[in-house]
């Protein structure tokens, strides 16, 4: 079980050493002090500092509040007493954590003002111990300036990158139920009617199989029939479940139009598509499978062009025929195939064109998403 909070944070690399040396600090400082008073006082302000600060990682709401006062307070303390700047970088550090906006932005303002306040204290004062470590000093007023924002924007965009695993988890739930649902519509469609039919006549057949013998045959050459028909379906509804990849579909599309006598020009090189998920290139390859089924059956075309371009930002495939054209919305309702086109590059946000000119154009698009280090190189 993980525990819900924890005593020390997890470090790497050098990190530990660099935050021990901070932790050792304060010390050098308080003891160049020669009262001793000072010198309790600041082991003791020291020793409350980093328990406050470990405190305030692990509470939440007004709280936090609290211990960054008391932080704010000691830090400027340990700066007027012992020119000890250095707690201010700690402060940064624990307000980039701090996830509320509001207690941020409220936090960062007043950390800043009494930094900048008790570095000009001692600047006026011109204490020699702090005008040595100017330098230093510099450093750690632009930290307390730059830091905080930093890993609040790092915090954020780890919260926003989980959100999106997250979300893209329950998107493939959803593809991955859809799809269900879409082979329970398809087996259902393709083997209710049959098998019910398959019932019937086998029904039909034991009852003429002695009064009328040779209807029975025929009946039974029916359920024959009917049964290699429902296994034909139900192959093709497997092929579809499987998955196909571009190049295999582009083997079938050539055949196809060669055995329609329809010329095909394209470009072969660009069937390659590049970082696109299985998901993706299977519905592109249904989609262009129907898109051209529609050129052999409907467009009476004597050629038809492929091209398929995928750029930065998305993919197109573009099908083109001499055929005698189309009228959109009358095809559409028709239906020929293009409503199944439409709602599966809906399903991914895509979209379908079609045009009529000299033929019939379809343009499917569908959005490139790849990884942004390959969006780039496809950029360039």
């Amino acid at each position: 079980m993980q525990k819900k909070y924890m005593i020390l944070e997890k470090f790497s690399g050098i990190t530990p050493y660099i935050w021990s040396v901070f932790i050792i600090l304060p010390f050098y400082f308080i003891f160049q002090s020669s009262s001793t008073k000072e010198i309790i006082a600041g082991i003791v302000l020291t020793l409350i500092f980093f328990f406050v600060y470990r405190l305030g990682f692990i509470s939440k709401k007004w709280p936090v509040y609290l211990w960054t006062s008391i932080l704010i307070g000691i830090s400027i303390t340990m700066t007027i007493l012992f020119q000890f700047i250095y707690f201010a970088f700690y402060i940064a550090y624990y307000n980039g954590h701090i996830k509320n906006r509001i207690a941020f932005l409220i936090l960062y303002i007043i950390h800043l003002a009494a930094t900048t306040i008790s570095i000009n204290y001692n600047v006026v004062l011109q204490e020699k111990l702090f005008l040595k470590q100017l330098p230093f000093v510099i450093i750690i007023w632009i930290s307390v300036i730059l830091l905080p924002f930093n890993i609040y924007n790092r915090k954020k965009q780890g919260q926003l990158e989980e959100q999106l695993q997250d979300a893209n988890k329950r998107i493939s739930e959803l593809v991955k139920q859809e799809e269900r649902q879409r082979i329970a519509r398809d087996l259902h469609d393709a083997l209710g009617q049959k098998l019910s039919l398959i019932g019937l006549k086998s029904d039909l057949a034991r009852k003429l199989i002695y009064k009328d013998p040779e209807q029975a045959r025929s009946e039974l050459k029916d359920v024959q029939q009917t049964a290699r028909t429902a296994l034909n379906e139900v192959r093709k509804i497997v092929s579809q479940m499987r998955g196909v990849r571009l190049k295999e579909e582009i083997i079938h599309i050539k055949q196809l139009l060669q055995a329609a006598e329809i010329k095909l020009v394209s470009n072969e090189e660009e069937f390659t598509l590049s970082n696109v998920s299985p998901f993706i290139e299977n519905i592109l390859s249904m989609c262009l499978k129907e898109a051209v089924t529609n050129v052999v059956k409907h467009s009476k075309a004597f050629t038809c062009r492929i091209a398929i371009q995928q750029s930065w930002n998305e993919i197109c495939i573009t099908v083109q025929d001499d055929g005698i054209g189309m009228e959109e919305e009358r095809d559409l309702a028709k239906g020929n195939g293009l409503i199944g086109i439409k709602e599966r590059l809906e399903f991914v946000n895509g979209s379908l064109e079609i045009c009529s000119d000299k033929g019939t154009i379809l343009i499917m698009k569908i959005p490139n998403v790849v990884k942004q280090a390959v969006k780039e190189g496809l950029k360039s």
